[in-house]
């Protein structure tokens, strides 16, 4: 069974639900139009929807075309083949709650590769112009949030009569089942991961394929390509091959060893990361600033330290968890705590926790950077507008959010040993790894 303790008040939880079941929708539809069609400005839309009210935002919804849908079906296929037949090696994954273990094939730099170098050569040679994809973005929008919606009811409806494993469930809610999911690692078949092609194949390669789209239709615009939408561009590639480079790691995650597959996390990366999370590209499109050298270079160098450190960090922690604390932090032996906690079955297991190198630093550290390097690639649209800057509102408030609901669960687990902890007042004491996000536990490491 699902569970139906949530780390909000019931009446918070369902009205946060709710509020994103309704208002997610309509808001990408009015992102993507006050970016393109009204200069950036939320003054102007709302000015607009003022004037021409309900009737003014049913006008200005882009109906789903034959070429939206198109484009969507040849990407989705291209990525979902690549994901089963590209070579990778053999990983597995945290044991779940109830004992299953998933194992993957590790392609997903292979295929980020594969689909960029496609993608540029198709359009480098004329056969497809990447440009035709701005031209038709808010057809394509729409279509993914109502094609998006009919896939979390295909996989609520799975979850209930043809679950991949026991890790699925209902909580006896509909809303909650819709919403958070059914099952925790849905396949079709014995080697296509649904998460893995949402999160990962789907959403995060847009990201990519995005940014390159709004580059290359900037150029084919102006003939040439502003150094903000270069400074932009460059860094949200270097985060996303980051991403691929570290897939294996993502696995561990938060949002694949815990969170199931319902609307938040599959409707969010098909429709929110390919809208919201490219959306300062978006606005560069038709709003590019000269930089100058020396400003572009200095943006550059701190979003890529950014997420450089972003990325040491993970790979800090991975290389403890896999030398199991016998390794050098920092260039000497890390702090660590050992926590004992009780499974599910009644067994008592113990698992390490980092307290050094960059886990020694603040609770949820590696949020920092990753909100920095979030600002770094958005600034260099500079501050005429706001609504560039949602992205980085949303992922702060986000990121705040996980750090609390990780808390509270892990308050609620290991209660005894958090309070002894925390009465310590010691940083350098203090297990970092308890008190940040499930990104940093597998559910093997996670009190049960």
């Amino acid at each position: 069974m699902a569970e139906a303790k949530t780390v909000h008040s019931p009446a918070l939880t369902y009205f946060s639900m709710i509020s994103l079941l309704t208002l997610c929708p309509p808001f990408v539809i009015l992102l993507w139009y006050t970016m393109v069609h009204a200069d950036g400005s939320v003054l102007q839309t709302w000015d607009y929807l003022k004037q021409h009210g309900l009737q003014g935002f049913i006008d200005i919804w882009p109906r789903p075309t034959a070429i939206a849908w198109k484009i969507i079906a040849c990407y989705a296929a291209f990525e979902a083949a690549l994901q089963l037949f590209l070579p990778g090696k053999t990983v597995e994954g945290p044991i779940s709650p109830t004992g299953n273990r998933p194992v993957y094939k590790a392609n997903g730099l292979q295929a980020y590769a594969v689909t960029l170098i496609t993608y540029l050569s198709i359009w480098w040679f004329g056969i497809f112009d990447p440009a035709i994809v701005y031209d038709h973005l808010g057809e394509i929008y729409s279509a993914l949030i109502f094609g998006s919606f009919f896939f979390c009811i295909f996989l609520y409806i799975k979850g209930h009569v043809a679950p991949s494993s026991t890790d699925s469930g209902s909580c006896g809610n509909i809303i909650i089942d819709f919403y958070w999911g059914m099952e925790l690692y849905p396949r079709i078949g014995k080697n296509f991961d649904i998460k893995v092609f949402t999160n990962c194949r789907f959403g995060m390669m847009s990201w990519a394929v995005l940014a390159v789209t709004y580059c290359i239709k900037q150029y084919e615009e102006n003939g040439k390509v502003a150094d903000s939408m270069l400074v932009n561009t460059i860094l949200m590639l270097v985060y996303v091959t980051k991403f691929f480079w570290w897939e294996a790691g993502y696995w561990n995650t938060m949002d694949i060893a815990h969170d199931r597959a319902g609307f938040y996390i599959c409707w969010g990366c098909l429709v929110w990361v390919p809208s919201i999370y490219t959306s300062p590209g978006m606005y560069l499109v038709n709003h590019p600033v000269n930089l100058g050298i020396q400003l572009s270079i200095y943006i550059l160098v701190a979003g890529i330290l950014c997420i450089y450190i972003n990325y040491d960090c993970d790979r800090q922690r991975q290389e403890f968890r896999r030398t199991n604390g016998k390794c050098l932090v920092w260039g000497k032996a890390p702090s660590k705590i050992v926590a004992s906690y009780t499974t599910t079955t009644g067994e008592t297991k113990s698992s390490i926790l980092l307290t050094s190198g960059w886990w020694g630093l603040s609770r949820h550290f590696h949020y920092v950077p990753e909100i920095l390097a979030a600002f770094f690639w958005t600034v260099p649209a500079l501050f005429n507008h706001f609504l560039p800057y949602f992205y980085v509102l949303f992922l702060t408030i986000l990121l705040f959010d996980r750090a609390k609901r990780d808390d509270d669960r892990c308050r609620s687990k290991v209660r005894e040993i958090l309070e002894t902890i925390l009465r310590k007042g010691s940083i350098q004491d203090c297990p970092r790894n308890l008190l940040r996000d499930p990104d940093s536990m597998t559910n093997r490491d996670k009190p049960t």
